[in-house]
């Protein structure tokens, strides 16, 4: 079964214990796929450009990230650019035959454009125009597959192909979330908690293991700040066909075999009324209140 490691981008993870810990997964003849984000990345490269990164709030009380064109052309150049080409260096140098791929590279992760987000500022709820972010529909599994059966790690990053032919951003939990559900396999998004808490402030309130749908609404509760979207890509992962979705700490020596044997939080198919394989996925993109097409909420908008 295919591994879908998510490695965050957040200042407080090192991707070195991982990038070990894939390698030997991959010796021992497992399939794993990593994603990866890079906010942090981004925002620190438009600020050495003398840009300010633009954060709106949705309607629901969501944070993310107004993608406009500048904001675009530097995620084009830092994610597949910088950030990626290192991972896979890194990978190389592990012994792993990795390859670099961003969503637009065969239109791996595809589908459409947000036209518009719903967005409150002063209060009020508004309506803006020019955001450079879509909704992933499609996955190419058949590229990734390809590549797998090659005997190749695929290191997969945002940006996405929108309509056919333009680069927008994504989230990358919900990245790894999408190719995680055409694959059928097991995400391990790894960040720089122990997994989700019922307090943030005491690592041990770590909930283990989530299995029913009141389980699941407990999580959600309990997710405050960025868990908030590592749970919303573990909901979709397995609504998906995912077989389980794990949210656990990065920092460890091999935090992808520490979570797989139990470490962190478990999140199972039950959670979302799946029993078994072949449940259909969620669309978060809807139409505005003014009937705007495929106006959204901006979710997808927040790339990590």
């Amino acid at each position: 079964m295919t591994i879908v490691a998510k490695i965050g981008g957040a200042r407080a993870v090192d991707p070195a214990g991982a990038l070990a810990d894939v390698a030997a997964l991959v010796a021992d003849g497992e399939d794993v796929i990593v994603v990866h984000g890079g906010s942090t990345a981004v925002d620190d490269t438009l600020e050495d450009l003398g840009e300010t990164p633009e954060y709106v709030e949705t309607p629901a009380g969501v944070v993310g990230r107004f993608t406009d064109e500048r904001t675009i052309d530097v995620f084009e150049m830092v994610l597949p650019g910088k950030l990626n080409t290192e991972l896979v260096a890194g990978l190389q140098a592990e012994g792993v035959n990795a390859v670099g791929l961003s969503g637009v590279d065969g239109a791996l992760l595809a589908g459409p454009r947000k036209s518009a987000i719903r967005v409150v500022e002063d209060g009020k709820k508004k309506v803006r125009r020019g955001d450079f972010s879509g909704t992933i529909e499609e996955v190419n599994s058949d590229l990734l597959a390809t590549l797998l059966e090659g005997g190749y790690t695929p290191v997969v990053t945002v940006p996405m192909l929108a309509d056919g032919d333009t680069p927008v951003n994504a989230d990358a939990d919900r990245a790894a979330a999408a190719v995680a559900g055409a694959l059928d396999g097991r995400l391990v998004s790894l960040t720089d908690v122990p997994g989700v808490l019922r307090d943030p402030e005491e690592a041990d309130t770590l909930i283990e293991r989530v299995e029913s749908e009141t389980e699941l609404d407990a999580l959600r509760d309990a997710a405050t700040g960025f868990m908030h979207r590592k749970v919303m890509a573990a909901i979709e992962a397995l609504e998906n066909g995912a077989s389980e979705a794990i949210v656990a700490d990065a920092n460890g020596e091999t935090p992808i075999t520490a979570a797989l044997a139990g470490g962190g939080t478990h999140v199972l198919p039950g959670a979302v009324g799946r029993e078994g394989d072949g449940a259909a996925g969620s669309d978060e993109t809807d139409a505005g209140d003014d009937g705007t097409e495929n106006t959204s909420e901006n979710e997808g908008a927040i790339e990590s």
